[in-house]
């Protein structure tokens, strides 16, 4: 059986969030004052959320307050910071080989908070998909650190639950809404932790405002968008292996843009993440049905 067409333009459209987020690195070294991650994620959260508001011009009610900040600080502020935490502690292949055990994370939530079924497939493409990111961006001399390996491993768990949360919860609001909500919450939340740990921005100049708002309005605000409305649509599990995709676009982006080698190892890498990807997605496909036809017998 093969996916329908509006199931297929719902994964095309989920994995652009993912793809776009493959070039958050490239922006971040080529663009953006080095030393400042809280900084940037704040400022990557907080004014593409407010913007949001402005245009939804709903804000949370009731139990969704809560909601909101909670999914905030898991989808945004805590993950962020675990994020660059991994980041600076481990070599980028060893943390992001880390990251890439969301989806075995997201397979077993989903299992507990929404009573999907294990589909050992799902499994199957989780780990094919961990080992190709790993062959995609680890080098030989990569060195572990047991600090980064555990914030790695919270920022993917702090994800992991979002997604599945955020699945669960599904807002009585548009997506764009539920967007606007989430990354306002996980800005604010970034507010004071930015202030107290890190020293005052720089002057910006002209590249520094350009990334910062390509981060915000294309790597935030449309991006989150098309997660969560995808979230919305397809299953959690389906969903978080596309972030396969990130260090995909962030490796061909460095050998395209930064003139970076490209190993047969990455290319062997590259072929496992999609075909990991294509086995998640047809992990999710319903069972075919055969029909059985009695053959009926002549009357004599």
């Amino acid at each position: 059986m093969k996916i329908n067409s509006t199931s297929t333009a719902d994964i095309l459209l989920t994995a652009l969030a993912p793809a776009v987020w493959g070039s958050t690195y490239f922006v971040t070294t080529e663009f953006l004052p080095q030393g400042y991650p809280l900084h940037v994620a704040m400022l990557r959260a907080l004014p593409a959320g407010l913007l949001l508001l402005l245009l939804v011009r709903t804000l949370p009610h009731g139990k969704w307050w809560a909601r909101s900040l909670l999914l905030g600080a898991l989808n945004f502020s805590f993950f962020w910071a675990m994020l660059f935490v991994s980041a600076y502690r481990l070599p980028g292949g060893v943390a992001a080989t880390v990251g890439a055990v969301q989806p075995l994370i997201v397979i077993v939530l989903s299992r507990v908070f929404l009573d999907t079924a294990v589909r050992k497939l799902a499994v199957v493409a989780g780990l094919i998909g961990m080992a190709g990111v790993g062959l995609l961006v680890l080098t030989p001399g990569a060195a572990l650190d047991g600090i980064g390996i555990l914030a790695g491993l919270a920022g993917a768990a702090s994800m992991a639950f979002g997604t599945v949360l955020t699945r669960k919860w599904k807002p009585p609001v548009s997506s764009l809404t539920f967007t606007a909500w989430q990354l306002t919450a996980g800005g604010i939340l970034l507010v004071p932790v930015a202030l107290l740990v890190e020293p005052a921005l720089p002057s910006l100049t002209v590249a520094n405002i350009s990334g910062m708002a390509y981060l915000g309005l294309v790597g935030a605000a449309l991006t989150y968008l098309l997660w969560f409305r995808g979230l919305s649509r397809i299953e959690p599990s389906a969903a978080a292996s596309l972030g396969f995709l990130s260090p995909v676009v962030a490796t061909l982006l460095g050998w395209l843009a930064l003139g970076q080698s490209l190993a047969p190892t990455q290319i062997v890498g590259f072929v496992m993440v999609l075909v990991s990807v294509w086995l998640s997605q047809k992990s999710q496909m319903p069972p075919k049905i055969v029909a059985v036809v009695t053959p009926t017998r002549p009357y004599a």
